[in-house]
Formats: C-alpha cells, sequence, structure tokens
C-alpha cells in the first residue's frame, strides 16, 4: 500500500510537471494563423501611436478587438490608466495574453487593469466602449463599420494599417512606413429639423456621408446654404447668413432627435438655439 501510494504521488507529480511544461510550450508565432486573419504583433511605436491618438484617459474603457499576445490593451491600462478588454479568439492566445498582463502587473478589471476574453469579435457587445482598436484585415474592418457607426457619438476608432474604405479617417499618423487611422463615431444628423432661434423658426435639412455634412436653411424666398458645417461625433457647427446679410454663427450638440447650443450674431452679440428632427 505504502509503495502503491508512493506510485501515485510521484505519478501525480510527473502529471503536474508536464501539464506545466505544455501550458509554457505556447509561444505565438509571427504568421500563425486565427479564425479570420494570421497573427503579427503591433510595434510598440505603433500601439502608444495609437492609444495616443484615441487620447485614452483613466476615464476610458478601451476594447482591442482581435487581441492577440495582448499587448494593445495591456499598454492602455499600464500607460495610460485605462479599463482594457482584449477579446481573441485562440483559447492557448488568451492564457498566453493574460500571463503577460499578469507579468506587467495590469491583470484584472477596473481602471489601469486588462484582461483578455475568449470570444469572437463578431459575437461580441462593444457598445459600452469608449475607444475601440483594431488590427484586422480590410474586409473585416468593413463587415464590423456597421456596428462601429452605431456606437455613441463620439467613441474613438483606431486602426492599424487598414482602413474603412469611404469611412474618411479624422487622422492619419505614419510611423516608419506603418500608419494608424483614427476616426470618431458621428452622430446622426441627416433629415429635416425644425430649428428655433429667439426671433424665428425656421426650417433646416442636413445632408451626410459619415462625419461630412452639408445642409439648407429655408429663408423665404430662398434656401440658404449652410456654411462651414462640422460635425465631430456629437458636437455641431454651422453659419448661415440671413437675408439681412447678417452671419450667424452656431455650436452645440447633437442628442439623438434633438440639438442645442449657442449662437453669435452681430446684431443680437449671443443666444441660444434648439433643433428638434421632424
Amino acid at each position: 500500500m505504502i509503495l502503491k501510494a508512493r506510485w501515485i504521488a510521484a505519478l501525480a507529480t510527473l502529471l503536474l510537471v508536464f501539464g506545466a511544461a505544455a501550458q509554457q510550450q505556447f509561444e505565438p508565432q509571427v504568421g500563425q494563423a486565427g479564425k479570420d486573419v494570421i497573427w503579427v504583433p503591433t510595434p510598440d511605436e505603433v500601439v502608444e501611436r495609437m492609444l495616443t491618438m484615441a487620447q485614452v484617459t483613466p476615464k476610458d474603457f478601451v476594447m482591442d478587438l482581435g487581441a492577440g499576445d495582448g499587448k494593445i490593451a495591456i499598454a492602455a491600462a499600464r500607460k495610460f490608466g485605462a479599463r482594457a478588454v482584449g477579446i481573441e479568439y485562440n483559447p492557448d492566445m488568451v492564457k498566453h495574453a493574460n500571463a503577460n498582463a499578469q507579468a506587467a502587473g495590469v491583470a484584472g478589471n477596473g481602471a489601469g487593469k486588462a484582461v483578455i476574453r475568449h470570444g469572437d469579435i463578431f459575437q461580441t457587445d462593444f457598445s459600452q466602449a469608449t475607444v475601440i482598436t483594431l488590427y484586422l484585415l480590410p474586409a473585416l474592418n468593413m463587415k464590423l463599420r456597421p456596428q462601429l457607426l452605431s456606437m455613441r457619438p463620439g467613441t474613438r476608432v483606431v486602426s492599424h494599417s487598414f482602413t474603412m474604405e469611404d469611412w474618411q479617417a479624422d487622422e492619419v499618423s505614419s510611423m516608419d512606413g506603418r500608419r494608424a487611422y483614427f476616426w470618431v463615431v458621428p452622430a446622426n444628423v441627416m433629415g429635416n429639423w425644425t430649428l428655433e432661434m429667439p426671433d424665428q423658426k425656421l426650417e433646416m435639412t442636413l445632408e451626410q456621408t459619415f462625419q461630412k455634412i452639408s445642409g439648407t436653411l429655408a429663408l423665404q424666398p430662398i434656401q440658404a446654404g449652410l456654411r462651414e458645417p462640422r460635425l465631430y461625433g456629437a458636437a455641431i457647427s454651422f453659419s448661415y447668413v440671413g437675408q439681412d446679410g447678417m452671419r450667424r454663427d452656431l455650436s452645440g450638440r447633437v442628442d439623438g432627435s434633438r440639438m442645442e447650443g449657442t449662437f453669435r450674431d452681430e446684431r443680437n452679440g449671443q443666444g441660444r438655439w434648439s433643433a428638434v428632427k421632424k
């Protein structure tokens, strides 16, 4: 019985040793196949620029779609103090990435922490993130694009190497032949609005292609074009010249089917305006 017990104990020890060795044996290889892409790590200087472009702070919730070895999520937590979650399909890579987070001292949830979760990016709810980071192929970016555009206005999106086709980037940075693309998710303002000023009510029509907008105001008997219209996340600004030749400059914020803000003109100085979508 003593010999049997010793044999069982020795076998258990061997299993633990071999099990630990098996876990340690996994090392990601550049070019290894994944579910939708091969794995290629993002250089450190690109990672830092991506997170800097997005102006990540400890108040942010960063989600890295296709996290690989966890480098971007770890940097978001360690260097920028953000809460970061990476989504990775390969379970071995998930374990490897979380070990990297542990080694970097940022493993866990909450501000300044990073965790890599096993999952499919196309089955993941990332709607609560304030920053999305990507290093995927163009076709995958385009597959994700509708979901990205439906996120809260002002959400920041950064992609290493690959664009969103006709959704033009708000900024492009280049580093030693590599590029990072940055977008701010725009509010949806396309349509007909009733614009209320202190002295008048006007009908306004806005056209929109992603963050690019244009429009007109009904100033009977003319349709006056909007000057310098700009949409950046939920922030909107535009100007118009009335029938009296006076220019008014409006700025404000969009909140669903409403927007409001302040205006300036040469006659009345400053006032408030609002608009409701019809």
